[in-house]
């Protein structure tokens, strides 16, 4: 069995639990590649010489799985790595809340046990596809999706942008806002969540555009199917507006003409045995924690 592992590398990287997770995987003979960066955190730990990789151009569909160590934002940074390689993850959390993080750090060993037996269900996740008429920046290897969310917003201004709107080139609305987010089911429970937006079951065929701080108070969440085409742009007293692609963000001259779509391939999250989506919702956001429950 190919498995990569990949670790949030800033100040925060959790040595411990990476150690725990390649040991555990050790054990199993397994043949293990990490990521350069956190290689490169944990080699005093190991004697052992690991294979590496940097880039999706080091791996290929013949891995198992990839494990990422860290929150849900390790995971979003993980998305550049596998692409459209079909390449499942493992989601552990190091962090705090963490939606796509299903495994807890006491849970690690129990969790990975259960999902080498193969005791384990494959959650496939939709992702959005950015296109624009012109290059958004210089970069040779653009990669212009989001698992979580799109989302437009204003940039070097304290005032509001507007979004003009349209869904399969009918005109929508023009939210006259800080901006507007473009979310998918799993990106529900993130951005969009704490800007109102409703949330949404993993497997839902589903998008929802959730305005940031509407001047129009009228203006609400909107769950579409999610086959429509999202075309914006955006206008206001800057030049420029910000484009954030999950953790992402790219600067964006006005009026340009930005296209939303479903990308035509999924991501796979492993959920091991005794998770699921209800739970963690239960979990995360303390539902039924009320005591007059």
């Amino acid at each position: 069995m190919k498995v990569a592992v990949f670790g949030q590398f800033d100040n925060n990287f959790p040595k411990e639990h990476v150690s725990l997770v390649i040991n555990h995987l050790l054990k199993h003979n397994l043949e293990i590649y990490l990521e350069s960066k956190c290689a490169e955190k944990i080699k005093e730990i190991f004697s052992n010489s690991f294979a590496t990789f940097s880039s999706h151009l080091d791996l290929d569909n013949s891995f198992d799985f990839l494990i990422s160590i860290g929150g849900d934002g390790t995971i979003l940074r993980a998305l550049s790595f596998i692409r459209d390689l079909n390449i499942p993850i493992i989601g552990v959390n190091s962090g705090r809340l963490g939606f796509l993080a299903t495994i807890q750090k006491e849970n690690i060993e129990k969790s990975l046990n259960n999902i080498l037996n193969n005791q384990y269900t494959i959650s496939e996740r939709s992702i959005l596809a950015l296109e624009t008429l012109t290059p958004l920046n210089e970069n040779e290897d653009p990669f212009n999706y989001a698992l979580n969310e799109i989302a437009v917003s204003r940039k070097n201004t304290t005032s509001m942008i507007t979004v003009k709107t349209f869904l399969n080139s009918q005109h929508l609305t023009s939210y006259w806002a800080d901006g507007l987010i473009v979310a998918t089911p799993t990106g529900s429970t993130g951005y969009s969540l704490s800007c109102g937006g409703p949330v949404i079951s993993p497997s839902a065929k589903s998008f929802v555009l959730t305005p940031i701080a509407p001047h129009n108070l009228n203006a609400r969440p909107l769950v579409i199917p999610d086959d429509t085409t999202i075309t914006l742009k955006v206008s206001g007293r800057e030049e420029f507006h910000l484009v954030s692609l999950d953790s992402r963000i790219l600067t964006v001259k006005n009026e340009t003409e930005l296209i939303i779509k479903k990308a035509p391939f999924t991501i796979k999250m492993i959920t091991p045995k005794g998770e699921n989506f209800l739970k963690t919702l239960r979990n995360k956001l303390l539902w039924g924690e009320d005591k007059r429950n």
